[in-house]
């Protein structure tokens, strides 16, 4: 296969995710960060990096309105619940275990 139609198959993919990922508002950052490791915001941080890697400056927000699809404030004051007691134990405790195996 060319680097062309890979190039495109892992775009179709990537697009598939952030259109998955604005549908289901139901889904919280913090859950993303404990059972995947990233998070919508993570996402935007690798937007940011890999335009910079082909030379592109992108705006840290201008990435976040893509992957979110909507301003981030916004989406945070219709969609972001506070995280639960339990959610922030959960991030820490992922959190201790990235650092001790790293």
């Amino acid at each position: 296969m060319s680097d062309n139609k890979t190039i495109e198959f892992e775009a179709a993919a990537f697009r598939k995710l952030v259109e998955h990922l604005q549908k289901h508002t139901e889904v919280q950052n913090i859950e993303l960060m404990i059972l995947a490791d990233f998070c919508r915001n993570c996402l935007a941080k690798w937007y940011v990096e890999g335009a910079k890697q082909q030379g592109v400056e992108v705006d840290y927000e201008a990435a976040r309105e893509i992957i979110y699809g909507m301003p981030y404030k916004e989406w945070k004051e219709k969609f972001q619940l506070p995280a639960t007691e339990e959610q922030m134990k959960a991030y820490q405790e992922k959190q201790a275990q990235k650092n001790t195996s790293s």
